[in-house]
């Protein structure tokens, strides 16, 4: 097991995730640690809901990239 100080380049934990609206099926991309509200640029239902740390995500999550 690695020490978290012995790491020698550290990578974030957040992603970016493409999600799927639950109402209308547009597939969009989204941060994981949003700070900010993200509605469906289709039909405008609330994707993603802040919560300090890693954001709520209301819908299908179809891929996590990078």
């Amino acid at each position: 097991m690695m020490n978290k100080f012995r790491i020698l380049i550290p990578e974030p934990n957040s992603k970016y995730i493409r999600v799927k609206c639950s109402q209308c099926g547009y597939e969009q991309t989204v941060f994981s640690n949003s700070t900010f509200p993200v509605r469906c640029l289709s039909c405008g239902a609330q994707l993603v809901f802040p919560r300090g740390g890693k954001a709520k995500i209301n819908g299908d999550i179809l891929k996590v990239l990078g």
